[in-house]
């Protein structure tokens, strides 16, 4: 595709002499689509904005970025009514892939609090490879879970948006935010989880078991973090490992994994 795009100046408020800079570009370009990128966190100052544009600039749709803070959606009904021009595209996170293309029922689900598995699917496929996922299955199968899976599944997390962005596509999650955010679970968090793992020597991922009180401490010293932090993160993976193994009885009894993995 050959695709040019003009990029006015940023505003919160309306701005006549910019205004006017962007009709006299319309008027000099005719470009085939104008869009008008806002802040769903505006509110309903959104509603302000979008009616002036659309009155003098004429919008053919908009982009509504942060739709994975807080907001309720105010912002895309607003600009939805005044203007009645299609939302196009939803921004979910600060890096280029992270603008996708506005599908209404999905976030109404979100904003109800009923999660958007195919969205988290979606951003799973572009993170996890086919043969990884079958892998990473089979160990399951079988119980296990070492400290390496417990990074590389965090490693994963963060590439799919971060803990803040994905919990608002799990059903029944969306109310958890408020409360992991009181409890200092962030991106942040998880990175000091990876640099604690990465810390460990391959013997101790794989036999966390060995983990004494001077390995604890040359851990905590080397990921810059305290030793409290490091028997969390072991409590954590030790719960994670018990529910694995869960998972690995249940498979023997009903093909769970067989079914996931196709085999």
């Amino acid at each position: 595709y050959d695709v040019l795009l003009l990029d006015s100046a940023g505003r919160l408020h309306i701005d006549q002499d910019l205004m006017d800079e962007v009709i006299a570009i319309k008027r000099l370009t005719s470009p085939i689509e104008t869009l008008l990128v806002a802040d769903s966190m505006m509110g309903q100052d959104a509603l302000t904005v979008a009616k002036a544009f659309h009155e003098q600039v004429g919008l053919t749709g908009i982009v509504l970025t942060r739709l994975d803070g807080d907001a309720r959606g105010g912002a895309a009904l607003s600009m939805l009514a005044v203007t009645g021009q299609p939302i196009k595209f939803a921004g979910v996170g600060e890096k280029l892939d992270q603008l996708e293309v506005f599908n209404p029922q999905r976030i109404a689900n979100r904003i109800l609090g009923m999660g958007d598995i195919v969205g988290l699917v979606e951003r799973a496929t572009e993170v996890v490879s086919e043969e990884d996922a079958a892998k990473m299955a089979k160990k399951m199968q079988k119980g296990q879970f070492t400290l390496d899976d417990m990074a590389q599944h965090l490693e994963q997390m963060l590439k799919m948006g971060g803990i803040g962005s994905l919990i608002n596509l799990i059903p029944g999650m969306g109310g958890m935010k408020d409360k992991m955010v009181d409890a200092g679970v962030n991106d942040g968090y998880i990175r000091h989880q990876i640099a604690m793992i990465r810390s460990m020597t391959r013997e101790e991922r794989r036999t966390p078991s060995i983990l004494n009180g001077s390995r604890r401490r040359r851990i905590a010293a080397g990921s810059g973090r305290c030793v409290p932090d490091v028997n969390r993160l072991l409590k954590q993976h030790l719960n994670m490992q018990q529910t694995v193994k869960k998972m690995g009885k249940m498979n023997d009894k009903k093909g769970l994994f067989r079914s996931i993995i196709g085999r």
